[in-house]
């Protein structure tokens, strides 16, 4: 079952990348008592979500920020250390966390997997953003295969 708005984000263990390596930190704790933009790509290094989905966040960084977000957070199903690098590469420090869902796990427990096997990409998450206020969904934005549109930075911008 997909997850909706108003429902609460599962509690999952996920990553970041930290100076000593992957930082592990359950869902329930990394969106408690914060607004949380989340979106996530298919794959780091990917050509849509290099080229447009992860820069556009990071540009739009400060509009969302003076709307009241406390977090921007890219989440992919790929290890932390694959996060941390494509998160240098794009200069997302310090404008969006980079969350590591290794196993695929947090989008199961959502509803939010694909199936990318037949790109040699195995389970993967679906490209989506989302608004998440205290560990509640208050806007979900699930793509159609292959688009990208409603899980934009600015798409998602104009719903604060």
């Amino acid at each position: 079952m997909t997850i909706s708005v108003g429902d609460t984000i599962p509690d999952i263990n996920i990553a970041t990348m930290g100076e000593q390596g992957p930082q592990p930190i359950s869902t329930a704790e990394f969106f408690a008592d914060k607004k949380v933009v989340l979106f996530s790509v298919p794959g780091a290094f990917t050509p849509t979500c290099s080229a447009k989905h992860l820069p556009g966040f990071i540009e739009n960084a400060q509009a969302f920020f003076d709307k009241g977000v406390d977090v921007i957070a890219c989440m992919s199903v790929n290890d932390a250390f694959v996060m941390g690098a494509w998160g240098r590469s794009q200069q997302a420090d310090g404008k969006v966390v980079m969350l590591a869902d290794g196993n695929g796990d947090f989008s199961k427990a959502m509803g939010l997997e694909m199936d990318a096997s037949g790109f040699g990409m195995g389970l993967r998450g679906k490209r989506f953003s989302m608004i998440v206020n205290n560990g509640k969904v208050e806007a979900l934005n699930v793509e159609d295969p292959g688009a990208f549109h409603v899980s934009s930075a600015e798409h998602t911008l104009s719903q604060l």
